[in-house]
């Protein structure tokens, strides 16, 4: 899309967002890839479908937007705005979102794999079956995020506060889960083979019919934790965990 047009896209969306006339943007399936859009104001602006790879989104506003299917592999989504953004089915993989506002986004079916998420705030962020293979999530705020189904297999989410987290039946295998917060967690079904969880806060989790087998838990708290039906088998420092 040429750079006028886009220019005229935003000044129009801005009077809207202003309710002073203007038009919502509407950026469906267009084609942004590379583009410099740093800083931008597309608060609930239409993009779904849109091409976004590799563009410069650093800081950008896109709080409520819908982008259900946008292409942003490799984006740079550096500090953006996310909060309420539509991102069903989205393609974020190893898009940079390091420190974004995810707070309350619908991330359902998006792939996320070797995305950077570090720092991120997901909290109550919808990540029902999205793929999050060897992303990082370290340090990420996770609060009562949805993840049911997810696939986190290599992920690192050393530190990230997963606090009532919903993660029943998720793919956590060799996970890096060292020191993270996942009180009161939701780990039922959960495939944790050989996930580090070393140092993990564990208290009042549910691991019903969870499968531990060869995962490290030492120095673990699980006091409280429901862990009926659990496979423990061969897992490390369960006996140094509290």
């Amino acid at each position: 899309m040429e750079t006028e047009v886009i220019g005229e896209v935003l000044r129009r969306h801005a009077l809207w967002l202003k309710e002073e006339s203007g038009a919502r943007a509407d950026l469906r399936q267009a084609d942004l890839s590379g583009a410099d859009l740093r800083g931008v104001a597309l608060s609930k602006a239409d993009l779904s479908g849109a091409d976004l790879s590799k563009a410069d989104l650093r800081k950008a506003d896109l709080s409520g937007a819908n982008l259900s299917e946008a292409d942003l592999r490799q984006a740079d989504l550096f500090e953006a705005d996310l909060r309420w953004a539509d991102l069903t089915q989205a393609d974020l993989r190893e898009a940079d979102l390091l420190g974004a506002d995810l707070t309350g986004a619908d991330l359902r079916q998006a792939d996320l794999r070797g995305a950077i998420l570090r720092e991120a705030d997901l909290t109550q962020a919808d990540l029902t079956q999205a793929d999050l293979r060897q992303a990082n999530l370290v340090e990420a705020n996770l609060f009562e995020a949805k993840l049911s189904a997810a696939a986190l297999s290599g992920a690192a989410l050393s530190g990230a506060n997963l606090s009532r987290a919903d993660l029943s039946g998720a793919d956590l295998r060799k996970a890096d889960l060292r020191k993270a917060a996942l009180s009161k967690a939701d780990l039922s079904g959960a495939d944790l083979r050989e996930a580090d969880l070393s140092g993990a806060d564990l208290s009042g989790a549910d691991l019903s019919e969870a499968d531990l087998t060869q995962a490290d838990l030492t120095g673990a708290d699980l006091s409280g934790a429901d862990l009926s039906e659990a496979d423990f088998t061969q897992a490390v420092g369960l006996l140094d965990s509290t």
